[in-house]
């Protein structure tokens, strides 16, 4: 069984950086992994994600400002996001696994005020 621990939220001004964690309980895939975001209401998003072919795509939104990284031996998937802006506010997680497999972390509340 896989479980997905994140860490690293917080509020931040518009223009700050925050880089969020996620640790990896169990078997740690370098395919298949990646961030989404959610604001309540509405549907999870793809943030940037890693696939099985091992591709690192971002999200049109993000791009330019937030990097995506893992380390093997810690078992750990970061999120680095720099420039923040108020439309970045959301839930993020850390995912694990292809569609269908999917295992998700519990989610780490990003606030970014103007």
């Amino acid at each position: 069984e896989v479980q997905l621990v994140e860490s690293g939220g917080g509020s931040v001004q518009a223009g700050g950086s925050l880089r969020l964690s996620c640790t990896v309980r169990g078997r740690f895939g370098r395919y298949c992994v990646g961030w989404f975001r959610q604001v309540q209401g509405t549907d999870r998003k793809e943030v940037a994600y890693r696939d099985e072919e091992g591709i690192i795509r971002y999200a049109e939104a993000v791009k330019g400002r937030f990097s995506f990284s893992f380390d093997n031996t810690k078992k750990t998937l970061y999120l680095q996001m720099d420039n923040l802006k108020p439309e970045d506010t959301a839930m993020y997680y850390c995912a694990s696994g292809c569609p269908g497999t999917r295992t998700w972390g519990q989610g780490t509340q990003v606030t970014v005020s103007s």
